[in-house]
């Protein structure tokens, strides 16, 4: 098989570094994007013939358009776009400042909506691709305390789950990865927090914060295991839309259909009478 490019944001730590090296073990092209100039330099250093990094923040649109130019004219192709890059951030929602707000959906929304559509003029023409994001148990299932960046990820799946419907037709698949936590710096003492801090919703939100930074080092999920995960269905004849990973991930998104689904049957009489006969 010929030697396949992949492009993942976010690849300093976690699931994008061990994706990262999974892939190119397997030797396919790894172009990857880094926040700091030391990482680029590091990276390419060490990956020679393996793989290329580009320094990025993923917030910067003008940025993607001229990486991904830059990568059009050089290497002619991209096989597997994945989009990993993100932050995470906890608060209540009457805590979040729209500023914290805008802050994560940059970063987790728009920043992956402008990679993909930057990618795929050049999946159309390739007439083939796969468009991996990595989304959360939380795209899925809502947590008290991290209501901001629930709604960041609950807006990725929805433009992703059309996107799957809009391009499947031109031999394009999307695939939405659901991880439960995993055993990476996201909870760690970089995580981000709402300023603003009020004590009624301690028993709510604050428990949320003190769990989350408590289970940091400790969480369930390996992320080389992960990777191997996401490198698999890639490579599978016919990918899934949306691949959990983890015990928790599992629990919490099964959680989230029987609650709807029994929403659903109680309010059933209700919604068929809401129509005209």
């Amino acid at each position: 098989m010929e030697k396949r490019i992949w492009l993942i944001t976010g690849i300093s730590s976690g699931l994008g570094k061990a994706l990262a090296e999974r892939i190119m073990d397997s030797g396919d092209f790894v172009l990857g994007t880094f926040r700091k100039k030391n990482q680029v330099s590091e990276f390419n250093e060490a990956n020679k013939g393996r793989g290329f990094a580009y320094r990025l923040d993923i917030t910067d649109h003008l940025g993607i358009e001229n990486m991904v130019n830059n990568i059009k004219n050089e290497f002619e192709r991209i096989d597997v776009l994945v989009n990993n890059a993100g932050v995470g951030f906890i608060g209540a929602i009457e805590e979040s400042s729209m500023e914290e707000t805008r802050q994560v959906f940059e970063a987790n929304f728009f920043g992956a909506l402008k990679m993909t559509q930057e990618v795929l003029p050049i999946m159309r023409e390739q007439k083939a691709g796969h468009i991996v994001q990595i989304s959360s148990h939380g795209g899925l299932k809502a947590f008290a305390g991290f209501g901001i960046y629930n709604a960041s990820k609950f807006a990725l799946e929805g433009f992703s789950e059309a996107l799957a419907q809009e391009v499947e037709p031109l031999n394009i698949k999307v695939i939405l990865v659901e991880p439960g936590p995993f055993r990476t710096e996201f909870a760690s003492s970089k995580l981000p927090e709402a300023k603003r801090m009020i004590p009624d919703y301690d028993s709510t939100a604050g428990a949320f914060r003190n769990k989350l930074k408590g289970v940091n080092g400790k969480q369930e999920g390996d992320p080389e295991k992960g990777a191997q995960a996401i490198y698999n269905l890639v490579n599978s004849e016919n990918p899934s839309l949306r691949l959990p990973l983890g015990t928790t991930a599992l629990m919490t998104i099964g959680m989230k259909l029987q609650s709807v689904k029994a929403d659903l049957e109680e309010n059933r009489n209700i919604a068929e009478n809401a129509v005209f006969r």
